[in-house]
């Protein structure tokens, strides 16, 4: 899927294939490259809902995405920035996990005053939370 694109269809048959995995963490994890469709296609999706560049919301090793209207970060760290893992990030991403639960847990490294908007802007893909 190009930069910037996304696929309302695509992106939930992404995170589907992943949900039995995020609704119980010791069933066996997906491969990296289902990993990576729900991980990248969610991010984009709230690169696309919240458009903007004052917060960076980065889920190493798949995506890095800039979101939330403000003031545009050019160079260096950017001031607003939520990194957390794939898992954690999925979890977010389908209303599984919420925002505040994930920083007060140290799941979520949130930095900045503007940061905490991204909870604004979840879930993405909501799942429900009993199967």
């Amino acid at each position: 899927m190009p930069r910037g694109k996304v696929d309302a269809a695509q992106v939930r048959a992404d995170v589907l294939a992943v949900a039995g995995w995020l609704r119980d963490e010791a069933s066996p994890a997906p491969d990296r490259k289902a990993i990576a469709a729900a991980v990248r296609g969610t991010a984009r999706t709230l690169e696309n809902n919240a458009p903007g560049h004052s917060v960076e919301v980065r889920v190493p090793p798949f995506v890095a995405v800039q979101c939330i209207e403000g003031p545009r970060h050019t160079r260096g760290n950017p001031p607003n920035v939520v990194e957390t893992d794939p898992r954690t990030w999925l979890l977010l991403a389908t209303g599984l996990l919420s925002f505040d639960e994930a920083v007060r847990t140290a799941q979520v490294s949130s930095s900045g005053n503007r940061a905490p908007e991204v909870a604004d802007w979840l879930p993405i893909v909501a799942l429900p939370v009993d199967n």
